[in-house]
């Protein structure tokens, strides 16, 4: 669990990085990273404009600290998501960062190990893989067995991939702590 003032550096880290990448000037730099956020750390960084998705990408395992994960994923999110076009100056004012943080992973044999709104998954079948946080199964008012489904599609997967008896997909489930810009406010 980060404190209080490990999510707001969190939050001002991961603008910083953002608008440095997109070429504005800022007025004064992110703080100098403390704590558990010089520990290695696995993020997902997600920015929304007006409160749709405009990108997201993390990382699955804790490799570097969790610092660097946050700026690498924060621009990677802007710049980089397939999904979208490169993000832009102009419009970067109007995006609000959602950081979350990862814990390990863990196997899944069922269904009911997955706890919705606690728990993200990860399924991954050969080159394919998917994986979708926490809040999607809650903003999406997912069962588990909906939750798995769609983390397989995402996956490129049929919805099946985990329930299929011969060669199943693999099926993880991880914890995450997840919060945005709002914590500045506390």
């Amino acid at each position: 669990m980060l404190t209080l003032t490990e999510k707001k550096c969190s939050i001002l880290i991961v603008r910083f990085a953002a608008a440095k990448a997109l070429g504005q000037r800022v007025a004064a730099p992110a703080p100098e990273p403390e704590g558990a956020l010089l520990a290695p750390g696995a993020s997902f960084v997600t920015w929304k404009r007006e409160g749709r998705l405009r990108g997201c990408i993390g990382s699955l395992e804790a490799f570097r600290p969790l610092a660097d994960d946050l700026r690498e994923n924060a621009v990677a999110a802007l710049l980089r998501d397939p999904r979208f076009p490169p993000a832009t100056a102009r419009d970067f004012p109007r995006y609000r960062a959602e950081i979350s943080v990862l814990g390990p992973h863990q196997p899944v044999a069922h269904a009911s190990e997955i706890e919705i709104g606690r728990h993200g998954i990860y399924v991954v079948k050969g080159s394919r893989s998917g994986l979708l946080l926490p809040q999607v199964a809650t903003e999406w008012n997912f069962t588990a067995e909906a939750f798995i489904e769609q983390t397989c599609l995402k996956a490129g997967l049929p919805q099946d991939a985990c329930r299929k008896e011969k060669d199943p997909a693999a099926l993880f489930k991880f914890a995450a702590e997840v919060f945005s810009e709002e914590v500045l406010e506390a």
